[in-house]
């Protein structure tokens, strides 16, 4: 259930110390840390009816974990009934589902509410946020809206004019019957090579519109043995031993995306056997493989993808789309192909996240305006400058290319967790990390980005923003990652003692500094 706001709160703003937005993964697990260490004082805000994030609104046929299962999920709530080693989207949902039951934070939530604006108050050092559900106060807010959340339409001349079925792959419209019809699916990115074998059996005609070919490796998927399964549950440490053993060999591949690309070669050989496998025809080969290394765009995994293409009501276009008519594609050659429906299979909107327009710090900027001059950098994806008592969870520099993102969460928790309660022990009104210590941070990140896969190996990728920088991905062991973010460090952040904005907070301890007579805020910042 959610909690009611009433008619006077739709009014009047309603006070939470911590206001948590969005609910996948990220947010369900602050909610439960939270709820764990005894904090009552809190909210999620949820745009959607329930728990779950990417995993409730990605319900297009075929859709699938690219991770291994016992590796998809949280450490402290290991699941022993998986169904197979790749879930799919039922079977990860259900689990969603399962952990916000089992420790009873659906009260804390408010769902069906889009959260419009959330505005940094410095007379109040506090944020206002202003959602479809009433008005929210908050000391701390913490960001868990994922990167994979707003669907990137393409900006396809004539595409509003369509008269057939048209829908995004992430709001995928299950009223919609593609069965006997001819379809066109544009983009041949993770979720593209799950929809196309789907629906491929029974469409009448389907036309796959690919820009750039990505890399396929095989997808060892397949279902847990009864055997298995009991060991899963009742043999101790097996299946936490199973996690270890599918962790420590994803992370191997960290070697060759960050330190030496050569290694790469391997992958591509076997992304290159797949090929030949899957597709029988030669000039169809040559469409399907890739010119630029493996792991410079998202490594995708698949054993029906390329068999759904050789299909012989199957067609692959890679002409670019000219525009769009009523009930047809025309490519750049001319050529126009009839269609009854439409599915736009083109990703999301990750470096410019149409959310971060609505997210206003200290100095009136919105987060996308900050993002827009100086690329989306944070510190340890944590924070930003400029944005006090805000917390990122899948912030900057956090994003995987190999393996768990369920990882980087909870390291991400450890550290977000720490900070509200190291605000909370020493009575902090106002922290915020300091502009020196975030570049220092993000110039380093850089230095090591520019050794990868990522800006050598040829592609252009959604990982880049448009000055060119990698602010998507962690180049380094998520081990790493993980030892950097195990406390909240103070000493980088600037600090106020509530109640008091003439008394700048020590960054070693957390006492208040002697007081002071200068009542500007910004002087009165530690520094």
């Amino acid at each position: 259930m959610s909690l009611p706001v009433t008619d006077t709160e739709a009014v009047a703003a309603r006070y939470v110390d911590t206001i948590i937005i969005g609910s996948g993964f990220a947010g369900l697990g602050a909610a439960i840390k939270l709820s764990q260490q005894g904090s009552t004082d809190f909210l999620v805000l949820e745009r959607g009816s329930d728990v779950g994030g990417t995993w409730r609104d990605n319900t297009y046929p075929g859709a699938a974990c690219d991770v291994p299962s016992h590796l998809y999920s949280y450490s402290f709530a290991l699941n022993p009934d998986w169904t197979r080693s790749f879930s799919r989207q039922p079977e990860i949902q259900k689990y969603i589902e399962s952990v916000a039951r089992q420790y009873r934070v659906y009260d804390r939530h408010v769902f069906d509410c889009h959260v419009e604006s959330a505005r940094w108050n410095t007379a109040t050092s506090q944020w206002d946020i202003v959602t479809t559900q009433g008005n929210f106060t908050a000391k701390k807010v913490v960001s868990a809206v994922g990167a994979l959340c707003e669907p990137n339409l393409p900006d396809i001349a004539g595409i509003t004019d369509f008269q057939g079925e048209i829908f995004h792959s992430a709001r995928w419209n299950h009223d919609a019957s593609l069965e006997g019809k001819r379809v066109a699916v544009i983009g041949t990115g993770a979720s593209a090579i799950q929809i196309v074998p789907a629906i491929a059996p029974t469409v009448a005609h389907l036309d796959v519109y690919q820009r750039t070919a990505p890399w396929v490796l095989p997808r060892f998927d397949r279902e847990y043995t009864r055997i298995e399964k009991l060991a899963f549950k009742h043999l101790p440490g097996y299946q936490r031993l199973s996690r270890t053993g599918i962790y420590a060999a994803r992370e191997t591949q960290v070697v060759g995306l960050t330190r030496v690309p050569k290694l790469m070669k391997a992958f591509e050989f076997i992304a290159r056997r797949q090929i030949a496998k899957g597709i029988r025809d030669t000039e169809l080969r040559r469409k399907v493989t890739p010119n630029f290394r493996i792991g410079c765009k998202r490594m995708l995994i698949s054993n029906n993808y390329y068999p759904a293409l050789d299909r012989p009501n199957v067609d692959l276009v890679t002409d670019g789309i000219r525009e769009v008519r009523a009930h047809s594609i025309v490519t750049a050659d001319g050529t126009e192909r009839e269609i009854d429906a439409l599915v736009v299979a083109t990703g999301f909107h990750v470096t410019d996240s149409p959310t971060f327009q609505g997210i206003f710090g200290k100095d009136g900027r919105s987060l996308a305006e900050v993002f827009d001059e100086r690329g989306q950098q944070g510190y340890k994806g944590a924070t930003v400058a400029g944005f006090p008592n805000l917390f990122f969870l899948v912030g900057p520099n956090t994003g995987l290319g190999h393996t768990s993102m369920v990882f980087m969460i909870e390291s991400q928790l450890n550290y977000v967790i720490d900070a509200l309660n190291t605000i909370d022990k020493h009575d902090l009104g106002v922290v915020e990390v300091r502009r020196e210590v975030q570049d220092e941070f993000n110039a380093d990140l850089q230095t090591k980005l520019n050794k990868t896969v990522w800006l050598n190996g040829g592609c252009a990728s959604w990982y880049l923003d448009k000055h060119g920088n990698n602010t998507t991905l962690w180049p380094d062991f998520t081990f790493e990652f993980r030892r950097i973010t195990r406390n909240f460090d103070l000493e980088a952040y600037d600090a106020l003692a509530a109640g008091d904005v003439a008394r700048p907070v020590s960054a070693v301890d957390g006492t208040p500094a002697p007081a002071t007579t200068d009542n500007d805020d910004e002087k009165a910042i530690s520094r």
